[in-house]
């Protein structure tokens, strides 16, 4: 997901309730506005990344906002979810399993380096390769050779996959263990973006300095205020700049993040705070944008927790029939979302509505469910969720469903800011629930299943492990088309209705807007603003 999570976890803003101040030594910075932004520059609430600023260590919405905008992958995918071949000519199999790649002659790193086979094959086998602990480099392991370089446990036996190799400067092949219909549209995703040699001579001085092949090239960044992006002049992307750079201001909440761009110190705002919902629309006038995308939001069980470890299922298929996600939907969050009424979102190939009742709000049976699964240690859940994104309201409201509905106590468990809350996650700190949000890498439903609820997938963090979902959805990968593919994975999520590694809430809208001096403002298939093509005033 891009994803992703990407792959992208859905965020809401971590910014702080200031104008971003000059610092560094941009050519820019002499001409400024009286917000502190240089001319012909756009500004967006984008908080601080909770890595550094590498493709394969990035899979929150924060840092790959910034990703985006410096680097760029073979693929990408339009606002219907097709594929547009940004810097490959083509990506062609006959087999599923042995994949060629032809890149686009002339493109560039920053520093004037090219674009060749070798940029993407030494940038994977990096990504891949456990020593070097990127969070993506599961997205790898269908290439041959990923386990040789990213065994289950101990070092890597080697430093390459054998199923990467360079036919010329510009035609590199893939082979993958086993046929993969959807692989290509995996390629849209981020983290296959190349890296230029200087990557290696210090990759953790990268992270805070990166050198892409995007549409800007880095300038600076502030930790915890603003990263600022210029356009490059010399990308040939279908995505050139029609801005002259980009600053991603940090704010402490959303709030304050609203209030700026009605004072004209922010262009955009991705998500407007529960509170400023009812008024955005007639606050922002034309600048309002309402419009649905591919994500989703979720609960998700840590199944390490003294709360859900070894739990019935049938516990959690009662919590979720607690949740009224009709009035919540309705009410706290003023008609801006859409009931769930599976693990994926409308707009994914695959997307089917399940046929259970575990999606809908039935006080009577999610109590008795809750009873035949034993209950919840003490009776009591709570829900993690970071602060600064403008979830306390929903939480409390799901709360306090579940508390009327079954009887078992809950309560929100905030975290400061995103990166705090991720950082739980990933170190199994979380102490029941906590607050999932998933937006589409790629438009299949896999995405949605398989690098979240496979054992192996990094971006499980509920630490879900089931032999036979892992079983079903290698059948999946081994299809032989990519509509038979979906189709497999469309049975792995009817049986996770049974086994539950996470509760559906609902589906996500973007409900951001801009100021005036800013126009061409879309939205685009993954739900985020199609930067590059923002236009000054």
């Amino acid at each position: 997901m891009r994803g992703a999570k990407s792959a992208k976890w859905v965020a809401g803003a971590i910014v702080v309730a200031l104008t971003a101040t000059a610092c560094g030594g941009s050519d820019t910075d002499s001409k400024k506005k009286p917000s502190g932004k240089p001319e012909g520059y756009v500004s967006i609430d984008v908080g601080e990344p909770q890595k550094p600023l590498i493709p394969a260590d990035t899979n929150e919405t924060n840092g790959s906002y910034v990703i985006q905008s410096v680097f760029t992958q073979l693929l990408d995918f339009d606002s219907k979810g097709e594929i547009v071949l940004t810097n490959a000519e083509s990506v062609e199999t006959e087999d599923s399993k042995t994949w060629t790649v032809k890149l686009k002659k002339g493109w560039k790193f920053h520093n004037g380096e090219a674009v060749t086979a070798q940029s993407y094959i030494d940038a994977w086998n990096w990504y891949a390769n456990v020593d070097n602990a990127q969070q993506n480099a599961f997205w790898f392991s269908d290439i041959k050779g990923y386990a040789d370089i990213h065994p289950e446990k101990g070092k890597a036996k080697g430093k390459e996959m054998s199923g990467l190799k360079a036919v010329d400067d510009t035609t590199f092949t893939i082979e993958l263990t086993d046929k993969v219909p959807y692989f290509n549209y995996k390629l849209g995703y981020a983290t296959f973006a190349p890296l230029p040699k200087v990557f290696y001579d210090d990759p953790k001085a990268f992270g805070q300095k990166p050198i892409g092949n995007g549409p800007y090239k880095f300038e600076k960044w502030t930790h915890k205020k603003l990263i600022q992006v210029q356009a490059w002049d010399g990308y040939q992307g279908p995505n050139k700049a029609a801005n002259k750079g980009i600053q991603f201001k940090n704010y402490a909440t959303v709030e304050a993040a609203y209030q700026d761009v009605l004072s004209g110190n922010l262009d955009m705002i991705r998500q407007v705070g529960p509170k400023d919902l009812p008024k955005y629309k007639s606050d922002l006038g034309s600048g309002a944008i309402e419009q649905e995308y591919a994500a989703i939001q979720t609960l998700v069980p840590a199944f390490y927790s003294k709360t859900f470890k070894d739990i019935d299922p049938k516990v959690l298929q009662g919590l979720s029939m607690a949740i009224d996600r009709d009035t919540i939907t309705k009410t706290v969050l003023n008609n801006t979302r859409t009931p769930a009424t599976s693990f994926t979102p409308p707009q994914v190939k695959g997307n089917q509505p399940l046929e259970s009742d575990i999606l809908k709000f039935d006080p009577v049976k999610a109590k008795k469910l809750v009873k035949e699964g034993g209950g919840v240690p003490e009776n009591k859940i709570s829900i993690q969720y970071n602060a600064d994104g403008g979830h306390q309201e929903w939480v409390t409201a799901v709360c306090e469903s579940i508390r009327n509905a079954t009887g078992v106590d809950c309560v929100g468990d905030p975290k400061p800011d995103f990166p705090t809350d991720l950082e739980a996650r990933d170190n199994d700190e979380v102490k029941g629930l906590y607050r999932g949000g998933w937006v589409a890498d790629y438009p299949v439903n896999v995405n949605f299943l398989k690098e979240l609820y496979h054992s192996k997938a990094e971006s499980n963090n509920g630490r879900f492990a089931d032999k036979q979902i892992d079983a079903l959805m290698a059948k999946g990968d081994k299809a032989d088309s990519l509509e038979e593919s979906v189709a497999a994975y469309q049975e792995v999520e009817k049986k996770l209705v049974d086994k539950m590694p996470a509760i559906p809430l609902w589906y996500y809208r973007i409900n951001g807007g801009h100021g005036k001096d800013v126009d061409n403002v879309k939205v685009d298939f993954h739900g985020d603003l199609e930067l590059t093509a923002v236009t000054t005033k």
